[in-house]
């Protein structure tokens, strides 16, 4: 039994070495396999999925490494199995509370138009009235100062004029009013 445990512990972490180095380079984005079945097993917006290959190292990991440690204190087989059984989840909890912790660190920085509009800023580049072209403007969205173009419905708005944003008129053109 202890040799089991033994075939079990060595390429694992082998493996699971591959993987953790693989993680701070940053070449884990994947693991490159899919589960035999079809359903969801994400559910939702989690971070963890139950059936991964990831999963199943740590799990192994875990059992094959609490069946060597317990193999000397505990002499019946069945309760060391079912002791190296429960640690090997004890690691795919602990896992899953670690990565649950990291994604709580993740922070979208994305650019998107609609963060635009109530926003205000000035104009770089005069803005023609009723439409008639675009001009562009300077607005701060997420501590970033941003170079949009720009229409307005009303009279024509001169540079350094500052403005409001009011609108998206399209994928790259937002409505803009002046500031009284």
């Amino acid at each position: 039994m202890l040799r089991t445990y033994w075939f079990i512990a060595l390429p694992v972490s082998l493996i699971f070495l591959i993987q953790a180095i693989m993680t701070f380079v940053g070449l884990d984005s994947t693991d490159g396999l899919d589960a035999d079945f079809d359903g969801d097993t994400s559910s939702g917006d989690t971070p963890f999925q139950l059936f991964s290959f990831r999963n199943l190292i740590n799990f192994l990991l875990g059992f094959s490494w609490g069946g060597i440690s317990f193999y000397s204190t505990i002499p019946n087989k069945f309760i060391l199995g079912s002791v190296a059984f429960v640690i090997g989840v004890i690691f795919l909890l602990l896992f899953f509370l670690i990565i649950r912790q990291l994604k709580k660190l993740e922070e979208d920085n994305s650019f998107k138009l609609p963060m635009c509009v109530g926003k205000t800023g000035s104009v770089y580049l005069t803005i023609p009235e009723q439409k008639t072209g675009a001009g562009i403007v300077q607005v701060s969205v997420g501590g970033t100062v941003k170079e949009l173009n720009a229409i307005t419905t009303g009279d024509k708005i001169e540079t350094g004029i500052l403005i409001r944003v009011t609108g998206i008129e399209s994928d790259n053109l937002i409505i803009v009013e002046r500031l009284q």
